[in-house]
């Protein structure tokens, strides 16, 4: 089975820096390995169209280049798209939308293993990962199961006002913040544009929060420009930019340079 990036970078206390992807495209995970700064490539499924045969492609890709992967599913099929996500080779799971303990119950049994000690729901299945059946069922399955990275969208307001119950359920591995959902829940749609002082002590005690637990907090972020604040209050994995926006940032920055230099 193949070892887990994320899961030894967690387990050695040692920083990692990921980044977004709105798409399957193989081409993409590779032009990102090729900058060898990426530990983790973590494909926004929630967001855009897929098939489970793209699962497959964006798995060996990673694999080129010694980087993990994360996916972020949707709340409606969760289960089911964790469980194919890590039979593709996507070895850890970033699950949207959770409400309560019951919600975060069900997130983290999909992922581990179909065994009385791990209490999981995931059986064994002959798919990828698994070579296809030849390691199915085996120790090394149920251990590669167990180092599946568990990581929660905090991002509704009945999830941080029950924060402490929430990260209190065995198996959560690291959390994110969402800072649009939040507020559209509780009511503010925009606030969190409007309202980035308030957005930020949020933000800041679901990361504290899991911190005094010992769970890690990935930071997704847009740029670089808050990541030093992080660090400096024990912050140390973070998720930056996708590959949308920085087509869209490369070029109003270059060829919108272009165009002001022609002659009107």
């Amino acid at each position: 089975m193949r070892a887990n990036k994320l899961r030894e970078l967690l387990n050695s206390d040692t920083p990692s820096v990921g980044t977004h992807v709105a798409s399957t495209s193989p081409d993409v995970v590779e032009i990102i390995g090729r900058t060898g700064v990426i530990d983790v490539v973590q494909f926004l499924a929630e967001y855009g169209p897929y098939s489970l045969l793209e699962l497959d492609n964006f798995g060996r890709a990673l694999e080129l280049y010694g980087m993990a992967g994360m996916i972020k599913v949707d709340r409606e099929n969760r289960s089911f798209v964790a469980q194919r996500a890590i039979g593709s080779g996507i070895q850890n799971i970033l699950f949207s939308d959770v409400y309560d303990v019951a919600d975060v119950e069900e997130c983290v049994a999909s992922v581990r293993a179909d065994t009385p000690s791990s209490g999981g729901s995931h059986g064994s299945a002959d798919r990828r990962f698994a070579g296809y059946g030849l390691e199915r069922g085996t120790s090394e399955y149920v251990q590669a199961l167990e180092d599946c990275v568990v990581a929660l969208m905090i991002e509704k307001e009945a999830a941080v006002n029950d924060l402490e119950a929430i990260l209190s359920v065995d198996g959560v591995d690291m959390v994110v913040f969402g800072g649009n959902d939040y507020w559209m829940s509780a009511g503010k749609p925009g606030n969190a544009r409007n309202a980035p002082d308030e957005t930020k002590e949020v933000m800041m005690h679901v990361y504290k929060t899991a911190m005094s637990k010992g769970i890690q907090p990935q930071a997704a972020l847009g740029g670089i420009s808050q990541i030093q604040e992080l660090l400096d209050v024990g912050i140390k994995h973070f998720c930056v930019g996708n590959n949308y926006m920085m087509v869209y940032q490369w070029l109003n920055e270059n060829v919108g340079a272009i165009r002001k230099m022609f002659p009107n």
